[in-house]
């Protein structure tokens, strides 16, 4: 589908995805899949990687690192070091098993050019304008931008997690250049996790080698073993390991909040930043091992050894026969890394209890369009509950397809996020925003603030990753500067700046980015508290 991803920059717009329920409600249907793994394609992960050269040919600055001496890239008052293993390669016989230490190396490396991206499919990445470059099973590695500095200075650091329904995405795209945010005087890391079947996977083979649960969530192991590498060397590289901030989009949202919930990673981190976190619910691990079952007998091995399954080319899970073989765009419940479901988790107050900004776009429904599930199939499909739903949505009540799109956007997205702030504010400060702001040339028409449209915005890298539709405006430079003061503030001190209250129990209280940012209460509060409730039915029925 050539072009559908060109809305990624789209920021001005007003205050989106309610998903068919299958008649078993453990098994997530082909068409709620498709919606889902497409709309994150079309996230600015997909953004091409900066050059090594944009930093210009200043001397390369040599860092050591507990694994050996590295030498990267020095420019534009900051200082790049790209393709640093955080771990072991999780090939052959550990593929499919908890990250393992990464050795040391002798010498200087070389560390100017990112590492491989996750093995994962090359066409979906490229349709967005973008791609990862090569790919490889042999892919855990991460990059640090730091600024240039005194190494007696120590910087808050801020690990970014990228998106992609965990299926797609890597760590080095452009979009996510942290210089800019590294001028404004943090440390900010990108890594690459495993992605598809390799990252998240259940099989009867592979649980037998333990004696407890098995592990599931792979790439989830990879981001706390990223986050260890961070405590372990993160001073070398100006980087203050007490002052560590995850943040993430979509999926990397999603793994911010898995974190947040899993005991393996308690410690790791001290504020937390989510956007555009999903309210979809996690596998069951019955689920996660009948899909896992599936997958094998798809590759021809119905009664799968580990041994054979490990045997398979990695390759081949790049381009799965049918999409639902893979778990995207959800987690699995019920291993250590996440032993019970985010919402139960944070239910419970067994979460950590650091700072959260949480938050979404004015039009996530980009979710459902990109791929051509179009609103008003949205609300046929909804059949009598849009009576229930429509009197919250008066302004397009005779506009199924407008309807629609906002469903989407409010059920999935902008009610989740306050579902985690309601949870969480009872243990920790919890802020929550809406992202509607558009580029001053944005196409007459748009109708929002894109999925992952905020992430250039963040980044501050919307001149250097040729991902945007239109050229920035000075007036969207200051907007997405704005931007970056309030979530390098965070990271700094674990509060946004003044001018941004806390989420409050009742109502609720929103900082809406928009031409004019500005505090709204009650923002949305009847529909979101609609869907709140919808979303505990559901999680009952799939318990």
């Amino acid at each position: 589908m050539p072009g559908t991803c060109q809305a990624v920059p789209k920021l001005r717009g007003s205050a989106s995805t309610v998903t068919p329920r299958d008649k078993d409600p453990n098994h997530m249907s082909s068409a709620r899949m498709t919606v889902l793994v497409a709309a994150f394609m079309c996230s600015p992960t997909h953004a091409a990687e900066l050059p090594a050269t944009a930093l210009g040919a200043q001397a390369r600055p040599v860092v050591e690192l507990a694994q050996g001496r590295a030498q990267g890239l020095a420019g534009d008052g900051v200082e790049t070091f790209k393709g640093l293993p955080y771990a072991a390669a999780p090939t052959g016989p550990l593929r499919w098993r908890a990250p393992q230490a990464a050795a040391a190396w002798d010498g200087v490396r070389d560390a100017a050019q990112p590492g491989p991206a996750c093995i994962q499919k090359r066409g979906s990445s490229l349709e967005g304008g973008g791609d990862p470059g090569v790919t490889s099973e042999d892919c855990l590695t991460l990059n640090v931008t730091t600024p240039r500095a005194s190494r007696d200075v120590k910087h808050p650091v801020m690990v970014w997690i990228h998106g992609g329904a965990f299926v797609l995405g890597a760590g080095h795209l452009a979009v996510y250049d942290g210089s800019a945010l590294a001028r404004q005087g943090v440390v900010v890391v990108s890594l690459n996790y495993r992605l598809g079947p390799l990252g998240f996977m259940v099989h009867p083979a592979l649980e037998a080698e333990h004696r407890g649960a098995a592990p599931a969530n792979f790439g989830l192991l990879d981001q706390i073993a990223a986050l260890k590498w961070v405590r372990e060397n993160i001073a070398a590289l100006g980087g203050d390991a007490g002052r560590v901030t995850i943040f993430g989009e979509s999926a990397g949202g999603q793994s911010v909040l898995a974190l947040m919930a899993s005991p393996a990673a308690r410690g790791l981190f001290h504020g937390t930043i989510a956007q555009s976190a999903y309210g979809i619910p996690s596998h069951p691990r019955d689920k996660a091992r009948a899909t896992g079952v599936r997958l094998a007998t798809a590759f021809g091995l119905d009664r799968a050894s580990a041994t054979q399954l490990r045997a398979i080319p990695a390759e081949r899970f790049a381009d799965l026969p049918d999409a639902t073989l893979a778990l995207a765009p959800s987690l699995v419940v019920g291993d250590a890394a996440l032993p019970r479901s985010i919402v139960q988790t944070f239910r419970a107050g067994q979460q950590a209890r650091v700072p959260l900004v949480i938050g979404s776009n004015s039009d996530e429904a980009t979710v459902a369009a990109a791929f051509g599930l179009r609103g008003e199939a949205i609300i046929r499909q909804l059949g009598v509950g849009k009576r229930f739903v429509q009197p919250h949505y008066p302004e397009v009540r005779h506009d199924d397809e407008e309807l629609g799109r906002q469903v989407v956007r409010d059920a999935v997205f902008t009610s989740y996020a306050r579902r985690i702030t309601l949870l969480h504010r009872r243990h920790a400060p919890a802020w929550r925003y809406y992202f509607s702001r558009l580029p001053e040339r944005a196409p007459a028409g748009t109708l929002g603030v894109p999925h992952g449209g905020e992430v250039p915005v963040v980044f501050g890298s919307g001149d250097v990753c040729r991902c945007l539709a239109v050229p920035l405006s000075d007036a969207d430079r200051a907007a997405s500067a704005a931007v970056m003061a309030r979530w390098t503030r965070f990271a700094a001190r674990g509060e946004p700046g003044a001018g941004w209250p806390q989420d409050g129990r009742i109502g609720g209280r929103v900082l809406e980015f928009a031409d004019e940012p500005a505090v709204r209460d009650d923002f949305m509060s009847q529909r979101i508290t609609l869907f709140i409730n919808a979303g505990n039915l559901l999680e009952r029925a799939l318990r």
